[in-house]
């Protein structure tokens, strides 16, 4: 047996002022969460890899500036240190390139020493250009070489938390300083 609908109204919203009041509702909260941020506030701040990519720029380009001071302490070791320089600055761009919204790096020269002494920021962590050079060549190499460890340490580290192609980049890098150490320690002897 089947009971009959009752006739009496039912308590509560209908089914159609729902499904009338749904796409309203939907469309208020599209438009406040945005608040006319195309990204939201995700978009401005940057990604895991993104800071690590302009840490490691930050590194090696505060790495360049400490060869131009040693350089410039000791002008016999500039010849030796030519080649490792432009590698650190390779680097750096390297990891500027592949930075979100960056354009490529040009295939200009090398920055000059105080260009270089300028872009690196106060805060890097591991080679501040303002430290001294010691006024001996074995032990400015020594400075020099335990600079670069620090970093390709830091950088293998990282690489393990990296996206792929980021890590590629972070540990071919971080072999390059490895060989930088032991070129600057075998230069000491």
């Amino acid at each position: 047996m089947s009971f009959p609908l009752s006739p009496r109204a039912r308590s509560g919203p209908r089914r159609r002022s729902l499904l009338a009041a749904v796409p309203a509702a939907l469309l208020v909260a599209g438009c406040s969460a945005g608040s006319g941020d195309p990204g939201g506030a995700a978009a401005a701040r940057p990604s895991a890899a993104e800071r690590t990519r302009a840490r490691a720029a930050r590194d090696s380009r505060a790495l360049a500036a400490r060869y131009d001071a040693v350089a410039a302490a000791h002008p016999k070791l500039a010849e030796r240190l030519r080649p490792l320089r432009a590698d650190v600055v390779r680097h750096a761009e390297a990891f500027e390139a592949g930075a979100a919204g960056s354009a490529p790096p040009s295939a200009s020269a090398a920055p000059s020493a105080g260009a270089t002494a300028a872009a690196a920021p106060s805060s890097a962590p591991s080679v501040p250009a303002s430290a001294g050079v010691p006024a001996n060549e074995k032990e400015a190499l020594a400075q020099l070489a335990a600079a670069e460890r620090e970093i390709a340490d830091r950088r293998a580290e990282e690489l393990l938390t990296a996206p792929a192609e980021l890590a590629r980049l972070l540990a071919s890098v971080s072999a390059s300083g490895a060989a930088h150490v032991y070129l600057l320690t075998e230069a000491r002897r």
